[in-house]
């Protein structure tokens, strides 16, 4: 039986931008980075307040990555440089006044907050080719 996820990936163009954006940004936390023998870094990182949920952030651009070839590899990179991926929902308890503090720290949005059927919403760019509803869910 499966009693919960443990791990996601989110595929980036660079890790290091991904690792300030996420980490120095953000405020997530590193569990895991490590650099293996054949140069493939593995880069989890977790939410301040979900420690058991790791995000793996991998590139899969360079030659031989994770087994891709070239096709794929190519499509990877032209829905990153796109900024085409939405990864998900980043919960906040207060979409308004974290969407200010993250203006402050120079994060891009595709728009101000605003109000829908399930809360306040913010869409946010991590620069390394990914979006995510920045939420504040209706009732919290």
């Amino acid at each position: 039986m499966i009693t919960k996820v443990s791990h996601v990936s989110l595929f980036v163009t660079d890790q290091q931008k991904a690792y300030d954006f996420y980490v120095t940004t953000l405020g997530f936390k590193v569990n895991t980075d490590v650099t293996m023998e054949n140069g493939f870094r593995w880069l989890t990182v977790t939410p301040p307040e979900q420690p058991d949920l790791e995000i793996a952030i991998i590139t899969p651009l360079a030659d031989g990555a994770m087994g891709y070839d070239d096709e794929t590899r190519n499509a990877f990179r032209v829905l990153l440089a796109k900024g085409a991926l939405g990864a998900g929902v980043l919960y906040t308890p207060d979409c308004r006044a974290t969407y200010e503090e993250l203006i402050a720290k120079g994060v891009k949005f595709k728009g101000e907050p605003k109000e829908q059927f399930y809360g306040i919403e913010a869409i946010i760019t991590d620069g390394v080719g990914n979006w995510f509803s920045m939420t504040q869910p209706t009732g919290r």
